[in-house]
């Protein structure tokens, strides 16, 4: 029907003998809303409006004349578009381009859904928290070398390594369900107002990660005498396998309140103990007594060192990362440039405040500190004391030439997976 009146509106058909006569305007099988062909005798297109008229105009009745002279009058007025099928269409441009958008918009979407990286490097999800594994035993998670995190060297910087072991730790106490109120404490720690504090930690650099690289870090906890617990890490470039770092820690547990070394409770030790790993340490421990230094001893010391708000953590003290920083600041220059730190070992004796003033001294060994930039390695002694005296952290560093990388000879391995998964 519709077709039939639209080919009706552009081309002439012929209608039946008195078609015209017996057919009434605006009705019929030929018209479509009042408007009509022309006989076929015209030859020619010819659209006709409705010639039914109003009855009355202005209150006064007229006639058929009247109506076309005033319908002529209003066409020189208003000149209107002739009335033609294609005229009347709404116009489907808006509608046309809403639904573009939308198709667009809808196919950007999946194709961020569908997205697969090119890269097999790629795959691999920087951003986890990370997962347990091996029976519950072993916490493994992933870091990206953030552009922030590299150093003069273009290399991850000691602190960066530091942050990553700590985070591993806490996000295994927390995946594990034993996360309490404390900084790592489990919840029995936490109604006993126990926090654990870390008393000695060794670090064996093999090789740093630059911007980009992406490290996978397992870590584990095993007993460590009647009352202590050793946390070990392994750290490796998550792409080619290789052993990048190497930590292992002693840990005890202190009141928060009177600051004082506590023995472990049974209920603690019965909250901790089913996540012992029994393995060996991943670092052999280093039983060399590290000396304290003095102001004769030394051969650099950096005076005037503040804790700010932002190194303390949420137990009220400073982080223990921030101790390396502070180590590392009586370093002298010519090692910082032409070596890179290779090991450390640290012995963590008192804590510090927000309101304590520190000393960092250092004492080189080893290749002489009149052969600071030779090629050879370097040893040096620190020793992080408040003003008064009293130690903080007695540490020593072992440090190779930039490049050389030749380091680490053992082959730190993670514990075998005892149920053979």
């Amino acid at each position: 029907m519709v077709a039939t009146a639209a080919t009706s509106s552009f081309f002439p058909v012929p209608s039946p003998p008195g078609d015209a006569k017996s057919s009434k305007v605006g009705s019929g099988s030929a018209s479509l809303g009042g408007i009509k062909s022309k006989s076929p005798s015209s030859g020619a297109l010819q659209v006709k409006a409705n010639a039914q008229a109003p009855p009355k105009i202005n209150g006064s009745p007229v006639g058929l004349a009247a109506s076309v002279e005033t319908a002529k009058k209003e066409d020189v007025v208003s000149s209107p578009a002739p009335r033609t099928f294609i005229n009347q269409l709404p116009d489907w441009s808006m509608l046309l381009a809403a639904i573009t958008t939308m198709f667009l918009a809808a196919e950007k979407q999946w194709m961020m859904l569908d997205w697969k990286p090119k890269r097999a490097d790629m795959l691999i999800d920087p951003f986890g928290i990370g997962r347990i594994v091996q029976d519950g035993l072993v916490f493994s998670q992933n870091f990206s070398i953030r552009s922030y995190e590299i150093g003069a060297d273009r290399t991850a910087s000691i602190e960066t390594l530091m942050n990553h072991l700590q985070e591993t730790a806490l996000n295994h106490v927390k995946t594990a369900g034993l996360l309490g109120d404390g900084f790592g404490s489990t919840p029995e720690m936490s109604k006993r107002n126990l926090i654990w504090v870390v008393t000695r930690m060794q670090i064996l650099v093999d090789r740093y990660p630059t911007w980009g690289d992406v490290v996978h870090v397992d870590t584990w906890v095993s007993a460590s005498g009647k009352n202590g617990m050793r946390r070990d890490w392994l750290v490796r470039d998550a792409k080619t396998g290789e052993t990048l770092t190497r930590a292992s820690s002693l840990w005890v547990m202190m009141n928060k309140v009177t600051r004082r070394l506590s023995k472990i409770p049974e209920d603690v030790r019965g909250e901790i103990e089913p996540y012992f790993l029994n393995s060996d340490p991943v670092v052999n421990e280093d039983g060399t007594k590290l000396p304290k230094l003095d102001d004769k001893t030394a051969d650099y010391i950096r005076k005037g060192l503040t804790p700010r708000w932002n190194d303390l953590d949420v137990n009220q003290h400073v982080n223990n990362v921030k101790y390396i920083g502070w180590i590392l600041e009586s370093a002298p220059p010519p090692i910082l440039e032409s070596h890179e730190l290779a090991a450390i070992t640290l012995e963590y004796r008192r804590e510090c405040g927000r309101d304590s003033v520190l000393q960092s001294l250092t004492a080189v060994s080893g290749a002489g500190i009149g052969n600071l930039g030779g090629p050879g390695k370097v040893e040096c002694q620190h020793l992080l004391r408040h003003e008064d005296g009293a130690e903080i952290v007695r540490g020593r560093t072992e440090w190779r030439p930039k490049h050389a990388n030749n380091f680490g000879m053992m082959g730190g391995q993670m514990p075998a997976d005892e149920s053979g998964a």
